[in-house]
């Protein structure tokens, strides 16, 4: 394989382990061998784990960023449509894992952002990204009349982003959609329902 190859190889076997037991349980040794790099060839890619790690976040902001912009710049169906898609998405994914793994990024947030500013900045980035994807389905469905037109888009898309990624976990606790579906009806049945005017 060529350097960069190996390189994106040793990347994807680490997010993949990272994301079953986590950074700090991820031996750099295990990643090597499952890829089949020899040993003692790391430092050779990266200059440390946590630049492997950093370099594992970036690889998986860029895909997953791909997705959300499949889903949310497509114009085949309305703005409020295309959230019931990045929801429907994300349930998919916890379907795939059985309930076990969750959001990488808001894994490694609950596992390192109290222990290295390196990687609370990036991961925050890495959420700030999200939301302004959200803000903007939400303002676009502000403009379309699907959502009340007094709508704190910022403040909302804040509020999706964290209930969502606790909706994500929780399901790993009790190993079920649940949790997941509950939030999403709550917010559209409750936050997003705009109110009918009254027939007198």
């Amino acid at each position: 394989m060529t350097t960069h190859a190996t390189r994106d190889k040793l990347i994807e076997i680490g997010a993949d382990l990272i994301a079953e037991q986590g950074f700090n349980a991820t031996g750099i040794n295990a990643v090597l061998s499952r890829a089949g790099v020899p040993k003692g060839s790391f430092y050779h890619y990266f200059s440390s784990k946590e630049d492997f790690g950093l370099a594992v976040i970036d690889a998986f902001a860029e895909q997953y960023d791909a997705r959300l912009a499949a889903i949310f710049e497509a114009r085949d169906v309305s703005p409020l449509e295309r959230l019931r898609r990045y929801f429907a998405t994300g349930k998919a994914d916890m379907l795939s894992c059985d309930h076990a793994r969750g959001c990488l990024i808001g894994n490694l947030g609950q596992e390192l952002s109290a222990r290295s500013e390196v990687f609370r900045a990036r991961l925050d980035q890495v959420f700030r990204a999200w939301e302004r994807r959200l803000v903007a389905c939400l303002e676009e469905a502000r403009s379309a009349g699907e959502v009340s037109d007094d709508l704190d888009t910022q403040a909302l898309a804040g509020f999706i982003m964290a209930g969502w990624e606790g909706a994500i976990l929780r399901a790993k606790t009790v190993k079920s959609l649940a949790p997941m579906e509950c939030f999403e009806a709550v917010l559209f049945r409750q936050v997003l329902a705009r109110e009918l005017p009254v027939v007198s």
